[in-house]
């Protein structure tokens, strides 16, 4: 337990639908499962640890294997590993029980001797619907009903790293390069981006990959080894160019009202607004960040994570408040 400690990388987390605990995934299938109530008033003993509060358990995601991603609905908690996708209904999570509630098998084709991981997981609630992007370039939509497989949405040609939906949207980054936007409702593509090929934003010494994407009504930010950007929907044109250099590779971009959210291999998580102004920088505990989820209510927090045991907690979203550790504390001497 103490290497995994050491080299501990955190890759997703996900908030319970309450928004009284969160759950953050690790490269070893292990879940850690934090209770947010001592967040605002911190308890003596994370005083005691200097604002450092450990989980209060462990679950297994996925014995022998990553757990890439996490997602909430209002009775799972959604985790994608490798070759499959599991559920667990979040009174079990909270309890400390590994009591699997359902198991949904990624399509292995021919073609692949090998299962393909789940790198990124959106819920759609209208329709019970779960979007899947995964390492065998394709993205696959599953009934939560049934877990059958509705459609499949293919046209990358290398695998994903995230995905992202607004309304009826989707958007898709990938390895490839390419940013894809989607009609979720049907298989088709309706538009495709390529930020490397513009000159303001490549940066070939580190590849042409997109790690991260979203979308608002009017807006799409991207990023990866091309630098992050703000695209006008309608248009397709570059809008802004974020000033954020020390960004050596994007793995986190999301808006959150008139601001963007990013972070990736680099020092800080940056607060921008859309001409490109610089509204917060926080220093983080990983060299590279991962995840970054947030919430409103019934707490306003910010949880950010990667390359490191520690979940850094903000909860004005402009300074760092306190550190959870993926450490239970019978670990600790």
């Amino acid at each position: 337990m103490v290497d995994r400690l050491i080299y501990n990388t955190v890759l997703s987390q996900a908030f319970s639908p309450c928004g009284n605990y969160l759950a953050a995934s690790n490269t070893y299938g292990d879940i850690a499962v934090f209770s947010l109530n001592n967040v605002s008033n911190p308890s003596e003993d994370i005083k005691a640890t200097n604002g450092v509060q450990h989980p209060l358990h462990h679950i297994s995601g996925m014995e022998g294997g990553n757990v890439c991603s996490l997602v909430a609905t209002p009775d799972f908690l959604i985790v994608g590993g490798i070759g499959e996708i599991r559920g667990f209904e979040w009174k079990t999570i909270i309890s400390g029980k590994s009591e699997q509630s359902f198991k949904i098998q990624v399509p292995l084709y021919r073609d692949r001797s090998e299962p393909t991981d789940v790198n990124c997981l959106v819920y759609n609630s209208l329709e019970n619907h779960l979007y899947a992007g995964c390492g065998d370039n394709n993205i696959y939509v599953f009934n939560l009903e049934d877990g059958k497989l509705i459609r499949t949405l293919k046209g990358h040609t290398n695998y994903i790293h995230s995905i992202h939906m607004s309304d009826n949207q989707l958007v898709s980054a990938s390895e490839d390069g390419t940013v894809r936007l989607w009609e979720a409702r049907k298989s088709s593509q309706t538009g495709v981006i390529k930020p490397y090929t513009n000159g303001r934003l490549a940066r070939p010494e580190l590849g042409n990959w997109i790690g991260a994407a979203a979308i608002n009504d009017d807006w799409l930010v991207c990023g990866g080894g091309p630098r992050l950007a703000l695209w006008h929907l309608r248009s397709m044109e570059v809008t802004t160019v974020f000033p954020v250099n020390d960004l050596k590779g994007v793995h986190v971009a999301k808006f959150h009202e008139d601001r963007v959210f990013a972070g990736g291999a680099g020092p800080n998580f940056y607060q921008l607004s859309l001409n490109g102004q610089i509204y917060g920088q926080i220093p983080t505990s990983a060299s590279t960040v991962y995840s970054a989820e947030f919430q409103e209510s019934p707490q306003k927090i910010l949880a950010i994570a990667g390359s490191s045991t520690y979940v850094d907690i903000c909860t004005n979203f402009n300074y760092l408040d306190q550190k959870l550790t993926f450490a239970l504390s019978s670990n600790i001497k």
